[in-house]
């Protein structure tokens, strides 16, 4: 019985170590002091950030800081593109080809004889410069050359280069703006001359030079006219106003300058309707246009002529008729490097007395340029 006893009491007591060791077990594990070993995956992982291989003892690699990621610098602004001055020697090649086709009988001629001289009169009138002014530019470099004493064709071409020179210098050809008041431009000519796109370009002009131009869409006859100058009042950043097809010119153009003079606008560039030279109730409306721009605040500071180069005398005879009506204070002579007439410009001049203050040497925005007589000379003989 003892025996049994002894037994049972070893029982019990190896019973109670193993019931501690696992309590005592289960106590390490929610404390943190027992792990499971890392798997296999976790261990390649270890051995791939190694340090690289060439012998050495393996290093752990240590994480990446973090860095903060900040945002990229904005790009620099792109300044604009200042497109180039056209040329006046490149743009009018038509115009000295034909040119220096009338005068090449004078290069390396010993002397000139009256026969010459009949012929080189006759070479500036096919070149649209003009029957009066060909005969007063003839006899004032037949005068100079008795003068000076000279007699060969190269130097008779040098002095009729100095006279056609001087033929067009001196004049004031600047567009006038004056400060405070509601300038306004009237743009007049016929039909197909250019006279929207003139605007146009001399609107984005403007706009680049600081000032603030509204254009005022008088051509209500033209059924395009309204339309056309609306995308290049869009395109110059300008302000417009137009009326209704067919309306008055006179209203639209007055609503114009009222419009400019509340906005701040300093320039109003006024389109008016093509006018056909030969009919008089058509110049007499364009009369009344120049009257009701003048009214306050309109302060009617240029009346530029827009004439197409390539009509020759044509555009001399629409000159006579529009200085008559509206007091033309300049002449914008358009597609000047599609014309092999050029001299039309020197009979303008001297026929009229109207200064050429702007030309048009190609289709860009910026080929619409201030006209340089000097240039223009040398680009015809050179």
């Amino acid at each position: 019985m003892s025996n049994l006893a002894s037994v049972l009491i070893a029982l019990v007591v190896v019973l109670a170590v193993v019931v501690a060791v696992g309590l005592s077990r289960a106590r390490r594990r929610r404390v943190g002091l027992e792990h499971e070993p890392p798997d296999q995956a976790g261990v390649d992982a270890v051995a791939r950030r190694a340090a690289p291989s060439g012998g050495g003892t393996d290093v752990l690699e240590r994480p990446a800081p973090e860095v903060e990621e900040r945002p990229a610098p904005e790009p620099e602004p792109t300044p604009p593109v200042v497109e180039p001055k056209p040329s006046f020697f490149e743009r009018l090649g038509k115009a000295r080809s034909a040119f220096t086709g009338y005068v090449s009988g004078l290069v390396g001629l010993g002397k000139v004889d009256d026969e010459t001289w009949e012929e080189l009169e006759e070479a500036l009138i096919r070149a649209d410069v003009g029957v009066q002014t060909s005969m007063q530019l003839i006899a004032d470099v037949q005068a100079s050359a008795k003068e000076a004493g000279v007699e060969t064709g190269d130097e008779i071409l040098d002095l009729l280069k100095l006279r056609m020179r001087s033929e067009i210098a001196d004049k004031d050809r600047s567009l006038r703006i004056d400060a405070d008041e509601t300038n306004v431009w009237l743009f007049v000519g016929v039909n197909g001359v250019g006279k929207t796109t003139t605007i146009g370009k001399l609107g984005r002009r403007l706009t680049d030079e600081g000032h603030r131009p509204l254009m005022a869409a008088g051509d209500t006859f033209r059924a395009a006219a309204a339309e056309q100058l609306t995308m290049w009042a869009e395109r110059s950043g300008s302000d417009i106003v137009r009326g209704k097809e067919g309306g008055d010119p006179s209203s639209v153009i007055f609503d114009g300058i009222q419009a400019a003079a509340a906005r701040g606008c300093d320039v109003v560039l006024a389109d008016t309707a093509g006018r056909l030279q030969n009919k008089t109730n058509l110049m007499d409306e364009l009369s009344k246009v120049r009257r009701v721009a003048a009214k306050e605040p309109g302060h009617v500071t240029e009346v530029l002529l827009v004439i197409d180069a390539t009509t020759g005398q044509n555009g001399l005879t629409q000159a006579k008729v529009f200085a008559e009506a509206v007091e033309v204070t300049g002449v914008v002579l358009t597609k000047l490097d599609g014309s092999a007439k050029g001299g039309i410009v020197f009979a303008i001049e001297s026929e009229l007395g109207l200064p050429v203050k702007l030309v048009g040497l190609g289709e860009g925005v910026g080929d619409l340029v201030d006209f340089d007589p000097d240039e223009f000379v040398s680009a015809l003989f050179e």
